[in-house]
């Protein structure tokens, strides 16, 4: 007998581009926190690290997976990954992370992992 196709969860794979908050970490922490929350996840840790020149790195760590932010203001620019598994909705962070940093034009891939 087979077994059903194995979907661990969704990726979204999401370019900003402009907005504000790039450099400011309170103002990142606040938004990828509450992004979790608002995607119904469970957070466990967020770190964040500054570097010369402004830009941030940071990483949520949730029950569900991960949601993660690379910030290159000079660029005008952050990358962020969103992956979650379970009943968490990934859509929800991105919808809670455009909202917070309000660029001004965002892509987004989704990719179903497992596939």
């Amino acid at each position: 007998m087979s077994q059903p196709p194995f979907t661990p969860g969704l990726h979204l794979l999401i370019d900003h581009f402009g907005g504000h908050g790039l450099t400011d970490p309170q103002m990142l922490r606040d938004a990828l926190t509450g992004a979790a929350h608002a995607a119904g996840a469970t957070v466990l840790s967020c770190e964040l690290h500054g570097f010369e020149g402004g830009g941030i790195t940071g990483v949520v760590l949730l029950a569900e997976s991960h949601i993660t932010i690379h910030t290159w203001p000079e660029r005008d620019y952050a990358a962020i990954d969103i992956f979650m598994c379970g009943n968490a909705d990934p859509h929800r962070a991105a919808a809670h992370l455009e909202q917070a940093l309000t660029p001004a034009r965002t892509t987004v891939t989704a990719h179903q992992r497992g596939h």
